[in-house]
Protein backbone atom coordinates (compact mmCIF):
# COMPACT_ATOMS: atom_id res chain seq x y z
CA UNK A 1 0.00 0.00 0.00
CA UNK A 2 0.58 3.61 -0.98
CA UNK A 3 -1.76 5.26 0.63
CA UNK A 4 -4.13 5.32 3.41
CA UNK A 5 -7.07 7.24 3.83
CA UNK A 6 -9.36 7.30 6.90
CA UNK A 7 -12.31 8.46 7.45
CA UNK A 8 -12.65 10.36 10.93
CA UNK A 9 -15.94 9.89 12.94
CA UNK A 10 -16.61 6.34 14.12
CA UNK A 11 -13.07 5.17 12.45
CA UNK A 12 -10.13 7.17 13.65
CA UNK A 13 -11.58 9.23 16.25
CA UNK A 14 -12.97 7.00 19.47
CA UNK A 15 -16.29 7.95 21.97
CA UNK A 16 -14.52 11.24 22.75
CA UNK A 17 -13.86 12.32 19.51
CA UNK A 18 -10.03 12.33 19.81
CA UNK A 19 -7.18 10.37 17.96
CA UNK A 20 -5.82 7.93 20.39
CA UNK A 21 -2.40 7.97 21.38
CA UNK A 22 -2.01 4.29 19.16
CA UNK A 23 -4.09 5.56 16.49
CA UNK A 24 -1.47 7.86 16.12
CA UNK A 25 1.73 6.44 16.50
CA UNK A 26 0.56 3.54 14.24
CA UNK A 27 -0.13 6.65 11.33
CA UNK A 28 3.23 7.87 12.20
CA UNK A 29 4.80 4.84 11.91
CA UNK A 30 3.50 4.60 8.12
CA UNK A 31 4.64 7.61 7.19
CA UNK A 32 8.16 7.07 8.17
CA UNK A 33 7.75 4.43 5.94
CA UNK A 34 6.72 5.98 3.02
CA UNK A 35 2.74 5.78 3.15
CA UNK A 36 1.14 8.88 1.93
CA UNK A 37 -1.78 9.26 4.79
CA UNK A 38 -4.94 11.29 4.24
CA UNK A 39 -8.09 11.96 5.91
CA UNK A 40 -11.85 11.72 4.51
CA UNK A 41 -14.29 12.71 6.32
CA UNK A 42 -17.87 14.50 6.20
CA UNK A 43 -16.89 17.14 8.71
CA UNK A 44 -15.38 20.71 7.38
CA UNK A 45 -11.88 21.63 7.39
CA UNK A 46 -11.64 23.12 10.43
CA UNK A 47 -13.56 20.38 12.53
CA UNK A 48 -11.52 17.64 10.73
CA UNK A 49 -8.30 19.70 11.28
CA UNK A 50 -8.47 19.91 15.42
CA UNK A 51 -8.00 16.61 16.67
CA UNK A 52 -5.27 15.60 14.01
CA UNK A 53 -3.44 18.57 15.18
CA UNK A 54 -3.68 17.82 18.98
CA UNK A 55 -1.31 14.43 18.33
CA UNK A 56 1.12 16.18 15.84
CA UNK A 57 -0.57 14.89 12.90
CA UNK A 58 -0.63 17.10 9.51
CA UNK A 59 -1.98 15.69 6.97
CA UNK A 60 -4.00 16.16 3.56
CA UNK A 61 -8.26 16.42 4.22
CA UNK A 62 -10.80 15.35 1.86
CA UNK A 63 -13.63 17.46 3.46
CA UNK A 64 -17.50 17.30 3.37
CA UNK A 65 -17.50 13.74 1.60
CA UNK A 66 -15.45 14.92 -1.33
CA UNK A 67 -16.71 18.41 -1.63
CA UNK A 68 -13.52 20.21 -0.62
CA UNK A 69 -10.12 18.75 -0.37
CA UNK A 70 -7.42 20.46 0.80
CA UNK A 71 -2.86 19.94 0.61
CA UNK A 72 -0.98 19.54 3.35
CA UNK A 73 -0.46 23.33 3.36
CA UNK A 74 -4.14 23.53 4.10
CA UNK A 75 -5.04 25.20 0.87
CA UNK A 76 -7.57 23.85 -1.54
CA UNK A 77 -6.83 21.65 -4.12
CA UNK A 78 -10.58 21.13 -5.50
CA UNK A 79 -13.89 21.59 -4.34
CA UNK A 80 -17.59 20.73 -6.07
CA UNK A 81 -20.39 22.67 -5.08
CA UNK A 82 -23.88 22.17 -5.34
CA UNK A 83 -26.79 23.62 -7.52
CA UNK A 84 -28.51 25.97 -5.72
CA UNK A 85 -31.69 25.11 -7.10
CA UNK A 86 -30.78 21.85 -6.18
CA UNK A 87 -30.33 23.05 -2.83
CA UNK A 88 -33.70 24.64 -2.55
CA UNK A 89 -35.13 21.65 -3.31
CA UNK A 90 -33.00 19.66 -0.54
CA UNK A 91 -34.48 22.64 1.68
CA UNK A 92 -38.09 22.41 1.05
CA UNK A 93 -38.31 18.01 1.41
CA UNK A 94 -36.44 18.69 5.06
CA UNK A 95 -38.52 21.54 6.12
CA UNK A 96 -41.60 20.27 5.56
CA UNK A 97 -40.99 17.44 7.60
CA UNK A 98 -39.59 19.72 10.48
CA UNK A 99 -35.97 18.28 10.31
CA UNK A 100 -32.97 19.89 11.60
CA UNK A 101 -30.77 21.03 8.86
CA UNK A 102 -27.38 22.54 8.06
CA UNK A 103 -25.73 24.40 5.36
CA UNK A 104 -21.90 23.84 4.55
CA UNK A 105 -20.50 26.37 2.53
CA UNK A 106 -17.55 28.47 1.54
CA UNK A 107 -18.64 31.27 3.91
CA UNK A 108 -19.02 28.62 6.69
CA UNK A 109 -21.66 27.09 8.87
CA UNK A 110 -25.44 27.93 8.70
CA UNK A 111 -27.84 26.49 10.55
CA UNK A 112 -31.43 28.01 12.21
CA UNK A 113 -31.33 27.39 15.91
CA UNK A 114 -28.37 27.87 18.64
CA UNK A 115 -30.99 25.85 21.16
CA UNK A 116 -32.22 23.03 18.44
CA UNK A 117 -28.65 22.51 17.62
CA UNK A 118 -27.41 22.02 20.55
CA UNK A 119 -30.59 19.69 21.38
CA UNK A 120 -29.77 17.68 18.24
CA UNK A 121 -26.82 17.14 19.41
CA UNK A 122 -27.61 16.11 23.60
CA UNK A 123 -29.96 13.72 21.72
CA UNK A 124 -27.78 11.96 19.53
CA UNK A 125 -25.48 11.66 22.47
CA UNK A 126 -27.92 9.98 24.39
CA UNK A 127 -28.79 7.97 22.30
CA UNK A 128 -25.31 6.57 21.96
CA UNK A 129 -24.71 7.03 25.84
CA UNK A 130 -27.98 6.69 27.49
CA UNK A 131 -26.19 6.46 31.11
CA UNK A 132 -24.58 9.75 30.59
CA UNK A 133 -26.33 12.95 32.70
CA UNK A 134 -27.97 15.53 30.66
CA UNK A 135 -25.47 17.70 32.26
CA UNK A 136 -22.52 16.35 31.06
CA UNK A 137 -24.17 15.81 27.21
CA UNK A 138 -24.97 19.46 27.20
CA UNK A 139 -21.25 20.40 27.78
CA UNK A 140 -19.89 18.12 25.27
CA UNK A 141 -22.33 19.31 23.04
CA UNK A 142 -21.13 22.52 23.50
CA UNK A 143 -17.89 21.95 22.29
CA UNK A 144 -19.37 21.92 18.65
CA UNK A 145 -19.41 25.54 18.32
CA UNK A 146 -15.44 25.61 19.27
CA UNK A 147 -14.49 23.09 16.97
CA UNK A 148 -17.31 24.15 14.11
CA UNK A 149 -18.27 27.54 14.27
CA UNK A 150 -21.81 28.27 13.60
CA UNK A 151 -23.73 31.42 12.20
CA UNK A 152 -27.26 31.24 13.02
CA UNK A 153 -30.18 32.42 10.99
CA UNK A 154 -34.09 33.43 11.27
CA UNK A 155 -34.49 32.34 7.78
CA UNK A 156 -32.74 29.77 5.20
CA UNK A 157 -33.27 31.92 2.27
CA UNK A 158 -30.87 33.98 3.66
CA UNK A 159 -27.89 31.90 2.28
CA UNK A 160 -28.83 31.92 -1.08
CA UNK A 161 -28.76 35.69 -0.93
CA UNK A 162 -25.48 35.64 -0.33
CA UNK A 163 -22.59 36.91 -2.53
CA UNK A 164 -20.77 34.36 -4.08
CA UNK A 165 -21.80 32.04 -1.93
CA UNK A 166 -21.20 27.96 -2.84
CA UNK A 167 -22.90 25.26 -0.85
CA UNK A 168 -20.94 22.36 -0.43
CA UNK A 169 -23.06 20.14 1.87
CA UNK A 170 -26.73 19.93 3.18
CA UNK A 171 -27.00 17.88 6.59
CA UNK A 172 -29.99 16.48 8.23
CA UNK A 173 -31.72 15.08 11.30
CA UNK A 174 -34.17 13.64 12.33
CA UNK A 175 -34.84 10.79 14.92
CA UNK A 176 -37.84 9.74 13.15
CA UNK A 177 -36.66 7.32 10.69
CA UNK A 178 -39.68 7.96 8.62
CA UNK A 179 -39.37 11.19 7.83
CA UNK A 180 -35.63 10.28 6.43
CA UNK A 181 -36.89 7.71 4.15
CA UNK A 182 -39.70 9.96 2.92
CA UNK A 183 -36.66 12.40 2.24
CA UNK A 184 -34.44 10.09 0.89
CA UNK A 185 -37.15 8.47 -1.40
CA UNK A 186 -38.74 12.28 -2.58
CA UNK A 187 -35.08 12.94 -4.11
CA UNK A 188 -33.67 10.10 -5.05
CA UNK A 189 -34.85 10.19 -8.35
CA UNK A 190 -33.73 13.93 -8.75
CA UNK A 191 -29.96 14.37 -10.23
CA UNK A 192 -27.75 16.52 -9.32
CA UNK A 193 -27.80 15.15 -6.03
CA UNK A 194 -26.36 12.79 -3.93
CA UNK A 195 -27.64 11.17 -0.99
CA UNK A 196 -25.60 9.20 1.56
CA UNK A 197 -25.59 9.33 5.80
CA UNK A 198 -22.94 8.97 8.50
CA UNK A 199 -25.62 7.59 11.37
CA UNK A 200 -28.82 6.15 11.36
CA UNK A 201 -30.34 9.73 12.37
CA UNK A 202 -29.06 11.54 9.55
CA UNK A 203 -28.92 12.28 5.82
CA UNK A 204 -26.25 14.00 4.13
CA UNK A 205 -26.35 15.54 0.66
CA UNK A 206 -24.14 16.60 -2.13
CA UNK A 207 -23.20 17.16 -5.55
CA UNK A 208 -22.92 13.38 -7.52
CA UNK A 209 -19.58 14.48 -8.23
CA UNK A 210 -18.44 15.38 -4.40
CA UNK A 211 -18.02 11.70 -2.65
CA UNK A 212 -15.15 10.40 -1.01
CA UNK A 213 -14.20 8.14 -3.49
CA UNK A 214 -13.89 10.11 -6.33
CA UNK A 215 -12.16 12.80 -4.20
CA UNK A 216 -9.62 10.30 -3.21
CA UNK A 217 -9.10 8.92 -6.57
CA UNK A 218 -7.87 12.03 -7.94
CA UNK A 219 -6.02 12.98 -4.99
CA UNK A 220 -4.20 9.45 -5.34
CA UNK A 221 -3.76 9.93 -9.08
CA UNK A 222 -2.18 13.48 -8.17
CA UNK A 223 0.76 11.52 -6.34
CA UNK A 224 0.90 9.11 -9.26
CA UNK A 225 -0.72 6.46 -7.14
CA UNK A 226 -2.97 3.93 -8.73
CA UNK A 227 -6.38 2.90 -6.31
CA UNK A 228 -5.17 -0.68 -5.85
CA UNK A 229 -2.60 0.64 -3.96
CA UNK A 230 -4.63 2.54 -1.42
CA UNK A 231 -6.13 1.42 1.78
CA UNK A 232 -9.42 3.21 2.73
CA UNK A 233 -10.65 2.84 6.41
CA UNK A 234 -14.39 3.75 7.35
CA UNK A 235 -17.80 2.60 8.95
CA UNK A 236 -20.57 4.18 7.54
CA UNK A 237 -22.64 4.63 4.35
CA UNK A 238 -20.80 8.20 3.39
CA UNK A 239 -17.52 6.10 3.16
CA UNK A 240 -18.81 3.18 0.87
CA UNK A 241 -17.67 5.05 -2.03
CA UNK A 242 -13.99 4.85 -0.93
CA UNK A 243 -14.22 1.33 0.32
CA UNK A 244 -15.26 0.08 -2.62
CA UNK A 245 -12.68 2.16 -4.94
CA UNK A 246 -9.61 0.90 -2.79
CA UNK A 247 -7.32 -1.77 -3.45
CA UNK A 248 -7.87 -2.38 0.33
CA UNK A 249 -10.82 -1.23 1.94
CA UNK A 250 -11.06 -1.92 5.62
CA UNK A 251 -14.39 -1.94 7.47
CA UNK A 252 -14.73 -0.97 11.37
CA UNK A 253 -15.91 -3.45 13.87
CA UNK A 254 -18.36 -1.06 15.10
CA UNK A 255 -19.36 -0.07 10.82
CA UNK A 256 -22.99 -0.84 9.42
CA UNK A 257 -23.40 -4.28 8.19
CA UNK A 258 -24.12 -3.07 4.56
CA UNK A 259 -20.25 -1.53 4.79
CA UNK A 260 -18.68 -4.74 6.60
CA UNK A 261 -20.01 -6.52 3.49
CA UNK A 262 -18.50 -4.48 0.51
CA UNK A 263 -15.09 -4.84 2.27
CA UNK A 264 -12.69 -8.14 2.29
CA UNK A 265 -10.63 -6.72 5.55
CA UNK A 266 -11.95 -5.71 9.10
CA UNK A 267 -10.75 -4.71 11.80
CA UNK A 268 -11.14 -4.00 15.63
CA UNK A 269 -13.71 -0.77 16.32
CA UNK A 270 -13.35 2.80 16.81
CA UNK A 271 -12.48 2.63 20.79
CA UNK A 272 -10.33 -0.31 20.20
CA UNK A 273 -7.49 1.56 18.14
CA UNK A 274 -8.77 -0.32 15.16
CA UNK A 275 -7.67 2.10 13.17
CA UNK A 276 -4.04 1.29 14.28
CA UNK A 277 -4.97 -2.08 14.22
CA UNK A 278 -5.09 -2.08 10.16
CA UNK A 279 -2.19 -0.15 10.16
CA UNK A 280 0.05 -2.96 11.98
CA UNK A 281 -1.75 -6.14 9.62
CA UNK A 282 -1.02 -3.99 7.07
CA UNK A 283 2.62 -3.55 7.31
CA UNK A 284 2.71 -7.14 8.71
CA UNK A 285 1.40 -8.01 5.30
CA UNK A 286 4.22 -6.16 3.70
CA UNK A 287 6.76 -7.53 4.95
CA UNK A 288 6.00 -11.03 3.98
Amino acid sequence: MKLIASDLDGTLLNEDGIVSEENAQAIKKAIDQGIKFVVATGRSYEAASKPLQAVGITSPIISLNGAVSYGEDQKIISKVAMDKEVSRQILASCQKRDMYIEFFTNDGMYSGSREYFLQVLVDIMKSANPDISDEEVREKAALRFQSEPVTFINDYEEIFSIDNVEIYKILAFSHDKTKLAAVREELSEESGIAITSSGDINLEFNHPEAQKGIALKSFAASLGIEMKDVMALGDNWNDASMLKMAGRGVAMANAEEGIKELCEYSTKSNIEDGVAAAIEEMLQEAMV
